[in-house]
């Protein structure tokens, strides 16, 4: 997370937002230069062309046969259509120097929000190395990662006793995490995907052992949010001799622990699908139409502390709220903030994805706030649910909460860290910046200037990193409006 600094922004700050400014008025000045007709209609071509593309997709997504088709030719006619028209027109050029003008002054706008909030990590607190550490290891994970990296024989070289799964049989990996618990282990570690990593910290959070996550999953959410080495899990091993340790939330849904998402409705319907695992695109276009359309799906109402959200067609709660609606591309900038992200959306028809495409968070089909609970109700006694990517059904009412600080994470000293998260495109506090005012304080503008900002990053901190500590010290307050996450503004005055 970025909070911003007590002592104002720097000039730095402040002339990238200028640049900004300039750039998009440069845009604006280029589409006037055109003429009014000119500008206005290189203009209503460009939304109107990505207004048809999201229409597209959604005939593909949610529609067979002739539809779909039809969909198909939108979304790749929709562009080549508005490029001919342009060059008819001969605006083209007027086009391309506007779209470039305005993309630099995007870029320089997260620039200057980005030089503007000083960076805000988790805490790390300098603790002994583990004397008997147990890994279990799963080497189908990540394609066989565990033997191509040689994770058993550099984990046993350091001290560890590692437990290998067999492919070939069902194992119940919990069981396994608790008897290792019950025999005297002091850290439990899992190479695996996130759905493994989820059932073993579990454990470790009930018997309040540290835990080592080793990113040889496939895509490694919950590493990438820790700031692990993804592209060579044997570097998350160092933490065994070399290490600090993170307290990190842990989510719940109907009993069961999650370390990134639950999802809920259409996602979780296809997880269900037996062929999903071998033909992941298939399975998902085939079942689609269905769920979309409400021929086979369930709709859900969620109850969160302050809102109520009626006949969703999806909703993805997440272990601290993620920088965009989709994870797929996003991050969490921090795992210790006491609160689930949640994502509603219900789209109907192709206006609406449409919608959702131009406006994003602001569209009406798309809710995007914060919870410390959420109660996922629906007609059905008993309804699917994705758990870290694994499928489960659980019954109706289903309570996800968040227990903030239960899990003690152990990572290693030296590690590549997380990738900045980018701020949220906020125009008016470009402004600000750059003319120097000071933006109105809102719901989602963070606490005053001079507050205490909560716990940094750094070995250096001690050992009050618990439960009671970092994660509900550094708790936000709850979001209750349908905007990005939060937004944290500086207090900018006049010198």
């Amino acid at each position: 997370m970025s909070l911003p600094d007590p002592s104002g922004p720097p000039r730095r700050a402040r002339w990238w937002a200028l640049l900004a400014v300039v750039c998009a008025v440069c845009a604006a000045l280029t589409l006037v230069g055109e003429g009014i007709v000119g500008g206005l209609l290189v203009l209503a071509f460009g939304v109107a062309g990505a207004a048809l593309t999201a229409m597209g997709t959604w005939w593909v997504v949610s529609h067979r046969g002739a539809v779909r088709l039809w969909g198909t030719l939108l979304v790749v006619g929709a562009p080549v259509a508005i490029l001919f028209i342009y060059a008819r027109a001969d605006l083209w050029p007027t086009a391309l120097v506007a779209i470039a003008l305005w993309a630099a002054a995007v870029a320089c706008a997260r620039t200057a929000l980005r030089s503007a909030r000083r960076s805000h990590g988790m805490r790390a607190a300098a603790r002994a190395a583990p004397r008997h550490p147990v890994l279990i290891m799963n080497p189908k994970s990540g394609g066989g990662k565990v033997g191509r990296f040689g994770l058993v024989e550099k984990g046993e070289a350091l001290g560890a006793r590692v437990v290998l799964l067999d492919p070939e049989v069902v194992t119940d990996v919990a069981a396994l995490a608790r008897r290792a618990a019950a025999e005297g282990a002091d850290l439990l570690g899992v190479a695996g995907g996130d759905g493994t990593q989820a059932l073993v910290a579990e454990v470790a959070a009930e018997h309040d052992l540290p835990f080592l996550v080793i990113s040889a999953g496939t895509r490694n959410h919950f590493a990438m949010d820790l700031g692990l080495d993804r592209e060579d899990p044997a570097r998350c091993l160092d933490a065994l001799v070399d290490g600090e340790e993170l307290r990190v939330d842990l989510g719940s849904v109907g009993g069961h622990a999650f370390v990134n998402t639950a999802s809920f409705g259409v996602y979780a319907e296809i997880v269900q699908r037996p062929e999903y695992r071998d033909a992941k695109a298939d399975s998902a276009l085939a079942a689609l139409p269905d769920l979309l359309l409400g021929y086979a799906g369930t709709t859900l109402d969620a109850v969160t502390d302050g809102t109520r959200l009626e006949a969703q067609q999806a909703l993805l709660i997440s272990n601290n709220p993620y920088s965009s609606p989709e994870p797929m591309g996003a991050r969490r900038s921090r795992l210790d903030l006491g609160v689930l992200g949640v994502v509603g959306i219900r789209v109907n028809n192709a206006a609406q994805a449409a919608d959702v495409a131009l406006r994003g968070a602001r569209a009406a089909g798309l809710h995007i706030l914060t919870s410390r609970q959420v109660v996922v109700g629906s007609a059905a006694e008993r309804i699917a649910v994705a758990v870290d990517g694994e499928a489960l059904t659980l019954p109706t009412p289903v309570t996800c909460s968040v227990r903030p600080g239960a899990l003690r994470v152990r990572v290693p000293r030296l590690r590549p860290g997380a990738p900045p998260v980018a701020p949220p495109m906020q125009w008016s506090e470009v402004l600000a910046l750059a003319f120097k005012r000071r933006p109105e304080r809102g719901p989602g503008n963070g606490p005053e200037p001079g507050t205490d900002p909560g716990p940094e990053s750094g070995p250096e901190s001690g050992p009050e990193s618990g439960p009671a500590g970092a994660a509900r010290d550094a708790r936000p307050p709850v979001r209750r409006h349908n905007e990005a996450y939060p937004v944290f503004v500086a207090d900018w005055r006049h010198p």
